[in-house]
């Protein structure tokens, strides 16, 4: 019964023009482009603003067309009591919480395998351990030191402005402004040098 239904559904489906078939995919790819930026909007808007500190990117990431590689001062991170507890997997996510300075810049607290409780001005960000989740005899713990990423690494700006931008950033002088949800996922709002916007990220 199943190979008569399958061999029927292949007959229909060869007998609908190509046309339509390329129809309905590009609409599907446009749907989820939507939901990607409307996602995406959400954050910026309804995000909790939070500025970070950049650091000189070692070794250094070239341009890829138009965009900057940032790295953070929160990017490497040690675990405290998070060491030698079991990660679950190679790369696990992690949440960090954030609190700012005397200047506003947002530092790294405590590193943490589930969302905690935070209270104003605290924030708890969303990443993912790219290097240190795998210490211990099983290499199945955290390690000291943890390398974490939060999908803020890369910036795309306009033509010719990267290698500048990137200067810049090995100065010290660029800083990012993210906005981060409750839940912990963030996207860059806007970039500062020396406490300055000079790009701010359309919603749309």
């Amino acid at each position: 019964m199943t190979s008569i239904t399958a061999a029927s559904l292949a007959e229909r489906l060869a007998r609908i023009p190509k046309l339509v078939l390329f129809g309905a995919a590009a609409l599907v790819q446009i749907g989820l482009l939507a939901v990607m930026i409307i996602d995406r909007a959400q954050v910026l808007r309804d995000g909790a603003e939070v500025i970070l500190q950049t650091r000189p990117v070692d070794p250094r990431d070239f341009l890829r067309g138009d965009y900057v590689v940032l790295g953070y001062d929160i990017t490497q991170l040690s675990t405290g009591p998070l060491q030698n507890q079991p990660s679950g997997e190679r790369n696990p996510q992690v949440y960090v919480k954030l609190a700012p300075n005397s200047e506003g810049v947002y530092g790294a607290l405590s590193v943490h395998a589930a969302p905690v409780a935070v209270t104003n001005p605290e924030v708890l960000i969303r990443g993912r351990v790219i290097y240190g989740a795998t210490c211990g005899s099983k290499w199945d713990t955290f390690c000291e030191k943890i390398t974490v990423r939060y999908n803020l690494e890369s910036y795309f700006v306009p033509e010719g402005e990267g290698r500048k931008l990137e200067d810049i950033r090995n100065q010290g002088k660029l800083s990012v402004v993210a906005a981060v949800l409750p839940s912990g996922r963030a996207a860059i709002k806007r970039l500062l040098i020396d406490g300055k916007p000079v790009y701010e990220e359309p919603w749309f």
